[in-house]
C-alpha cells in the first residue's frame, strides 16, 4: 500500500497573544478585497481555523486555508450535482433546508495582513504542522486524525466529485468527527454541538475538503461530511 505524505495539524494550549497565520480562531489573513464572509441569516462566520500549506503540499503548496462556519447553522452537507459535476457557484448555491451554505471555505493566494478583529467566539490557539507518513491500511483507510494531505480515513465510502469547472477536486485536508474547538466563556450555544464550551464543525461529522486543482474560485472548496 502506497505511503501518502501528510502533515498533523496540532492545537495548541496557550492562546496567542498575537496575529497568527496558522491558528484556530485568531484574526484570518484574507486576500486583498476578500471581506470577512457572513451566512445568509446576515451573521458573520466564525474562523474556525486557518492554515498556511506548506510547499510540499501537492497543487496547493503556498496557499492560505481558511475554514468558516456559523454559529448558528449547523448540519452536515449535500452535494447536488448535473452533467456529473458540481453545479455552478456551489459555494454560494443553495444548501437544503437552507437558501444558501452556512460555511465559506477559502484558498488565498495573496493574504499578506491579518483582518484589523479578532474572532470573537473562539480561543486564538496556535497551530503547528508536522510531517508524518500517513500509511492506508488494508482497506485503504488513512489515520482518522486533523490533516492536511495523505490518505483520507473515509467512514463510510470514498466520494469523488468534478468541480464545476471541469476540474476533478482533489482531497486538501481532514477533519475528525467530533472535533470540539474551545468557545470563549459567555459564547452563545452552538445548535446540536456534541459539548458545552465547544463549538464544531457541520455536526462534528467526520469532515474533507475536497479542493479545485484549477483554483477558479478562491472558494470553489467542497466540505464533503460522513458520519
Amino acid at each position: 500500500m502506497r505511503k501518502a505524505s501528510a502533515h498533523l495539524v496540532e492545537v495548541g494550549s496557550e492562546p496567542l497573544d498575537g496575529p497568527a497565520r496558522n491558528s484556530v480562531g485568531g484574526r484570518p489573513y484574507l486576500d486583498e478585497g476578500q471581506s470577512w464572509p457572513e451566512c445568509f441569516c446576515g451573521e458573520r462566520l466564525v474562523l474556525f481555523f486557518q492554515l498556511d500549506l506548506p510547499t510540499d503540499v501537492e497543487t496547493f503548496g503556498g496557499d492560505h486555508l481558511l475554514v468558516f462556519h456559523c454559529r448558528a447553522h449547523n448540519d452536515a452537507t449535500y452535494a447536488e450535482e448535473a452533467d456529473d459535476r458540481l453545479i455552478p457557484r456551489y459555494w454560494d448555491a443553495p444548501q437544503p433546508p437552507y437558501p444558501r451554505p452556512f460555511w465559506r471555505v477559502l484558498l488565498q493566494r495573496h493574504a499578506t495582513l491579518p483582518a484589523a478583529e479578532t474572532e470573537p467566539s473562539l480561543y486564538a490557539l496556535p497551530l503547528t504542522l508536522r510531517p508524518f507518513t500517513d500509511t492506508p491500511d488494508a482497506e485503504g483507510i488513512g489515520a482518522q486524525t486533523f490533516k492536511l494531505g495523505g490518505t483520507p480515513s473515509w467512514a463510510q465510502y470514498p466520494e469523488h466529485y468534478r468541480c464545476a469547472c471541469g476540474a476533478d477536486m482533489v482531497y486538501l485536508c481532514q477533519v475528525p468527527e467530533n472535533m470540539g474547538f474551545a468557545a470563549r466563556p459567555r459564547r452563545p450555544e452552538q445548535p446540536y454541538s456534541g459539548g458545552t464550551g465547544t463549538y464544531e464543525l457541520f455536526l462534528g461529522n467526520e469532515v474533507y475538503l475536497l479542493a479545485c486543482p484549477a483554483r477558479c474560485d478562491p472558494a470553489a472548496v467542497w466540505p464533503l461530511t460522513q458520519s
